[in-house]
């Protein structure tokens, strides 16, 4: 059984935020089977982006019971045309997380993403109690490294040679956005020793 998500759906105006679905395997297929977006994404999401690829995608979201990673998908003219994910830290990182997005090459440049960010990442960090995101983007992406930029988020720094993809080592751009952490003696999460 999965389980429930916060931000089950966010109407962003550009986009719509919502839970995977199975009969979205068509438009993931479209969307996801280009280079061009790969390219800025881990391996862990193929290229090309089969049917198959998709329909394990699908029914991974459809049961995944990690509470720390939460992907959503992006709908524009009902059509799920990308994503977005957390993955939210554990520990000592319990008030942090990671996020992820991808978009279909053919709806870039058009503000959609930063409207999407924009409204999901202040939203995303009080429903889950976070007080830091944070994103790396790989060298040669300047577009999204601008849609952070214009999110809020901050250029932390560059860690060199930081992946290899695609047979080239690459640095990663790091950005992070914030938020003060309200004045507290405990947090619920302390465990005493």
């Amino acid at each position: 059984m999965p389980v429930p998500l916060p931000l089950s759906e966010l109407d962003c105006v550009t986009a719509r935020l919502r839970a995977w679905r199975m009969d979205d395997l068509d438009s993931l297929v479209a969307s996801a089977n280009d280079e061009s977006v790969s390219r800025g994404l881990r391996d862990r999401f193929p290229y090309p982006y089969t049917g198959n690829d998709g329909r394990a995608w699908l029914a991974h979201a459809a049961h995944n019971a990690d509470p720390h990673d939460r992907a959503w998908a992006l709908e524009v003219d009902g059509c799920a045309v990308g994503g977005v994910s957390l993955h939210l830290g554990s520990d000592v990182h319990r008030h942090s997380a990671e996020l992820g997005y991808w978009l279909a090459q053919r709806l870039w440049n058009r503000g959609i993403m930063r409207g999407v960010l924009t409204l999901f990442v202040p939203h995303a960090m009080a429903e889950l109690a976070l007080y830091r995101v944070h994103a790396s983007v790989y060298e040669g992406n300047p577009a999204s490294m601008r849609v952070l930029e214009r999110c809020g988020f901050v250029h932390e720094g560059v860690a060199k040679s930081a992946v290899f993809k695609r047979g080239r080592l690459l640095d990663i751009h790091v950005y992070a956005r914030t938020r003060l952490a309200p004045a507290c003696d405990h947090d619920p999460g302390d465990h005493e020793a």
